[in-house]
């Protein structure tokens, strides 16, 4: 797997949440910035380090690619 795409949506209570499509990965933050922190540590932790995909894409409004 190069790239990992999370859908991310507000959250009724305030903050984020974004959920892998595929892999059953999940995770929340207040922030945007802080909720591209809780991905990369999601991430890690499901996927062993050869394993794990290039890129991860956060789906908004708009695409936000991140290097992982």
């Amino acid at each position: 797997m190069t790239e990992l795409l999370f859908l991310v949506e507000p959250d009724p209570e305030g903050g984020y949440t974004a959920r892998a499509v595929g892999p059953a990965i999940y995770t929340q933050a207040e922030t945007l910035d802080e909720l591209e922190v809780m991905v990369r540590d999601a991430v890690n932790c499901h996927f062993e380090e050869r394993e794990r995909p290039k890129v991860l894409r956060l789906h908004i409004a708009y695409d936000r690619v991140l290097a992982a």
